[in-house]
């Protein structure tokens, strides 16, 4: 059970197609596609395509209304998917084994979870990439306003009725247990992995740049791939690229789509920059040659206490792919750079120090191992087969322990 599904770009796609090839049956109840852009596409309005099979998945889609711009129409989706989702449920066969929640934000698409283990007695297992509500925070929730606190006993409900919960990062334990009361014993480490890993490890091959003899200064190019939204803080590249516009040596790159990508483009326009180059989203097979581009790659984050918790999953397209990692960023994902010896920080936010870092990533002679550390660290941490043998040992564990 996940909200967001196929077309829309996140990794429970991959991991239910994935479980079909490995033997297991699979049906999804997700809502209706309209992510990152907000709108449903007309081929999924008045009714259509409720039922379809994709890759041997069975997808079930409940109404909901699209995103759109704004909290309240960001609010309507939320609640709209989860009483529609939660209705499907009433007429959902009985007989599945076990069920598995991706919960990305809102947390509240766990609620078809709880109330279809309620009505069956289903173990769930809860996979955990957005923490609730700690989220809020990063989304402008005040922490002692009255939403914060519904939102606060909601979640603590939710996780508490989890049979067991997977974490992408291990940050997220201590969260889990001191804020939200949960059962350290129903908590593991799942960590996630580069979707189509393949198409990445061809990437790691360094441009030449400019010839040795060449009076040109060798171009450096500096590349952010993602989701271009609001938590991302591509303003912080934006500002870096601003202090660096007169050293023709860099070039930065955006690569993605998101609610901020306007924004981006007005900035760039407004401080009259030419390095920075916007290439909107990308289909996922342009992604190889896009990466060659790169010297090095970006990772950015608001300084939001929630988002310290994160591990972005670019990090780990970042290090199949080889490449040496520039951030801004604090919490988790600046531990894991560090721990792998593959890249540089600074603090969040801090477009000084971004730019600070940049240059000295031009002098760095170091980039090679950096390289080789990030693919070496990816192959240790967040192999594809070792995630699958894990959620599958833990669902197995969750049927074990569940009653007849």
């Amino acid at each position: 059970m996940c909200q967001y599904y196929f077309p829309e770009p996140f990794a429970i796609t991959d991991i239910c197609e994935e479980l079909v090839r490995r033997g297991h049956d699979v049906t999804v109840l997700t809502g209706l596609p309209n992510y990152p852009d907000g709108c449903v596409p007309e081929e999924y309005r008045h009714g259509a395509k409720r039922v379809e099979t994709r890759n041997g998945v069975a997808i079930i889609r409940s109404f909901e209304i699209g995103r759109g711009a704004g909290t309240a129409k960001r609010l309507a989706n939320y609640v709209s998917y989860c009483l529609s989702a939660s209705f499907k449920v009433l007429s959902l066969d009985s007989d599945y084994d076990a069920v598995l929640v991706y919960q990305l934000s809102p947390v509240t698409m766990a609620v078809p979870a709880v109330l279809y283990k309620w009505m069956h007695g289903t173990p769930v297992l809860l996979y955990c990439l957005d923490l609730w509500p700690e989220s809020l925070l990063a989304g402008g929730v005040r922490e002692g306003s009255w939403l914060y606190g519904l939102i606060l006993h909601v979640s603590r409900y939710l996780y508490s009725r989890a049979d067991g919960i997977a974490v992408t990062s291990g940050a997220f334990r201590g969260y889990l247990e001191g804020t939200l009361g949960v059962d350290p014993a129903t908590i593991s480490h799942i960590p996630q992995y580069a979707e189509d890993a393949s198409l990445f490890e061809s990437s790691a091959r360094r441009p030449a740049g400019s010839d040795s003899n060449s009076a040109e200064p060798r171009v450096i190019n500096l590349m952010f791939s993602g989701n271009v939204g609001r938590l991302q803080s591509i303003d912080t590249i934006i500002k870096a690229a601003d202090l660096l516009k007169t050293d023709r040596r860099f070039v930065f790159h955006i690569v993605g789509d998101g609610s901020s990508l306007a924004e981006s483009r007005a900035l760039v326009k407004e401080l009259g920059l030419v390095n920075v180059v916007f290439y909107g989203r990308r289909p996922l097979e342009e992604m190889p040659d896009l990466y060659r581009i790169a010297d090095a790659m970006l990772v950015t984050l608001r300084n939001e206490p929630a988002l310290s918790y994160t591990l972005p999953r670019k990090i780990q397209s970042y290090m199949i792919a080889g490449k040496p990692i520039i951030g801004a960023i604090g919490g988790e994902a600046r531990r894991v750079i560090r721990e792998a010896d593959c890249g540089i920080c600074c603090d969040a936010e801090d477009y000084r120090g971004l730019a600070g870092l940049c240059l000295r990533f031009a002098e760095l002679t170091t980039t090679k191992e950096m390289s080789v550390n990030a693919a070496r660290y990816y192959n240790s941490h967040y192999q594809k087969d070792a995630f699958f043998e894990l959620l599958q040992a833990r669902l197995a564990d969750l049927l074990q322990a569940a009653p007849p």
